[in-house]
């Protein structure tokens, strides 16, 4: 049985206000989310209104458009991606499952097969689909193993690529969204592809982050008919930016590159945990030249919102399926860490008259993130028993309906299983669970015979750069605590390590009594 060890939002004595109500059309939902976006790539965390909401400095970059969202929106603090991985963390946004249970445990590529969205899991769009919504994507998928279906070529991976990671996704795959206009992951920024509704591939040539903006407008113009303008519509538009490449010109828009070609590495590492003396330490201009190229065109689409008239019923979501350590903790690996700067996410929700701006330092996991939309958009009797997260929206409404509050963070690394003799990934090997508090941060790494590798242990508190990992097996109170937590978290998620007891084992291996979860009692209840 699940366990929550929450509190419990009490009542405000308001009443919640349905979106299915006379006064009230169903909200339309937009939901962008750019590929590896750091939290810290926001000008506005060094203004004045948000002084010592987090203790780090923002990177030095051009957001204007995002700053400017973020006065009108919700700014969450403390989101995370639960699993940093691309493909993960979709699986986990369009389900609200974990990735066991949803299907997407690794990236997905042809060497994974196993690693696919489930095609009988419910999604978010399906459930918006039964709802009365009109569902789109753009961008990005990079949810489902890559099959031997491309239209033009039958019987074949859409490349000849050895794994092939990108993906064409058939109409009976694509969990209730009618307008279609993605692919599964290809990183070449400025001549991605796109397959349409019907199948047919589209080579536009310019900057992605540019042309799937023209397309979301041209979703929300409506002039050809793109969607039912009788229903309320529910848009995805997942760029690939700023995840890499970005090491030249040819990876973004040299107008937003000039704005730091000449800029010093003590310019732009303004964080005392970046090594510049790795060889990566030049991707920073070009990627801080993405985030740039995604605020401006972020901006083009919120310009075109308020034009159209729709932006008063309208929810805007900004976030991203990870962040990117650039250079921090001498690692080259940008995501798929605890890592604050690869853990934590940006996420900004603005609903008008119906969300007020404000800091809010809720936590908010991937699998949160599915029931609370539907919450968001009134249709929280609809939220699916396969989902396994928080619905979250009474706290972002503050409609004093009642709401069960995280008190920590699950956090999830997989690596590929044992490989078969046909040269494909079997299973995972789960290396790595951690917790993550309002003030400590904790992994624990295992080697691939089950014994103990490492803990980080972080006071995010008094080491907001994470520079200094506590010593667990001299702060034993701490350890343990968080180890409760911990398996509490597992226990909840029915994770891996819950059901094959793994963290007892480790416990036992440091030589401490089994974690007793968070919140039980000597009963066990």
């Amino acid at each position: 049985m699940k366990i929550n060890r929450s509190i419990i939002l009490p009542l405000t004595g308001m009443a919640a206000v349905s979106c299915n109500s006379a006064e009230d059309a169903m909200p339309n939902i937009i939901y962008v989310f750019p590929d590896q976006f750091r939290i810290s790539s926001l000008a506005f965390w060094d203004s004045p209104e948000y002084e010592g909401v987090v203790g780090w400095k923002a990177d030095p970059v051009h957001t204007p458009n995002l700053d400017g969202f973020a006065g009108e929106s919700l700014v969450l603090s403390s989101a995370v991606s639960t699993c940093p991985l691309s493909s993960p963390h979709r699986g986990m946004l369009l389900t609200g499952m974990y990735p066991e249970r949803n299907g997407v445990t690794l990236n997905c590529n042809s060497l994974r097969p196993a690693s696919t969205l489930r095609p009988d899991a419910t999604c978010i769009s399906d459930v918006l689909d039964a709802a009365g919504y009109f569902c789109g994507y753009i961008g990005k998928l990079h949810a489902e193993t890559p099959m031997k279906n491309n239209p033009d070529n039958p019987g074949h991976y859409v490349s000849d690529s050895n794994p092939e990671w990108d993906a064409y996704t058939p109409p009976e795959r694509r969990h209730g969204f009618r307008y279609w206009y993605s692919y599964g992951t290809f990183d070449v920024h400025k001549n991605p592809h796109y397959w349409d509704t019907e199948g047919v591939r589209h080579d536009p040539h310019e900057y992605s982050v540019k042309h799937e903006t023209d397309k979301a407008i041209e979703f929300l113009r409506n002039r050809n008919g793109e969607r039912d303008a009788d229903k309320p519509f529910f848009l995805m538009l997942a760029y690939n930016p700023p995840h890499s490449p970005y090491g030249s010109l040819d990876d973004c828009m040299e107008e937003d590159y000039s704005l730091y070609r000449d800029l010093d590495y003590s310019e732009l590492y303004v964080r005392p945990n970046a090594d510049t003396t790795l060889s990566k330490a030049p991707a920073a201009r070009y990627y801080f030249a993405n985030v740039t190229g995604v605020d401006r065109e972020f901006g083009r689409l919120l310009a075109e919102l308020k034009d159209l008239g729709l932006d008063r019923n309208t929810i805007v979501i900004f976030t991203s399926d990870h962040g990117e350590t650039m250079c921090s903790h001498g690692t080259y690996d940008p995501k798929n860490s605890i890592y604050t700067e690869s853990y934590c996410v940006p996420y900004m929700i603005r609903y008008p008259g119906r969300i007020r701006h404000r800091v809010d330092s809720t936590m908010l996991s991937t699998t949160d993130i599915m029931p609370t939309l539907l919450g968001l958009a009134g249709l929280e009797d609809m939220i699916p028993d396969s989902a396994e997260g928080l619905d979250l929206s009474p706290v972002f409404l503050e409609n004093g309906r009642e709401c069960i509050v995280p008190d920590a963070t699950l956090y999830i690394r997989n690596l590929d299983g044992e490989t078969g003799t046909d040269g494909k990934v079997h299973g995972i090997f789960p290396e790595a669970r951690g917790v993550k508090t309002d003030r400590y941060t904790m992994e624990i790494t295992i080697t691939r015979d089950g014994q103990l590798s490492r803990v980080l242990l972080f006071d995010d508190w008094n080491d907001p750069y994470q520079m200094y990992s506590i010593p667990y097996d001299e702060n034993p109170e701490l350890f343990s605590g968080l180890c409760g937590l911990l398996a509490g978290k597992l226990e909840e998620a029915d994770d891996i390590w819950y059901r094959k007891g793994i963290l007892p084992d480790l416990m036992e291996q440091a030589g401490f009594p089994a974690p007793v979860p968070y919140g039980r009692n000597d009963n066990g209840q």
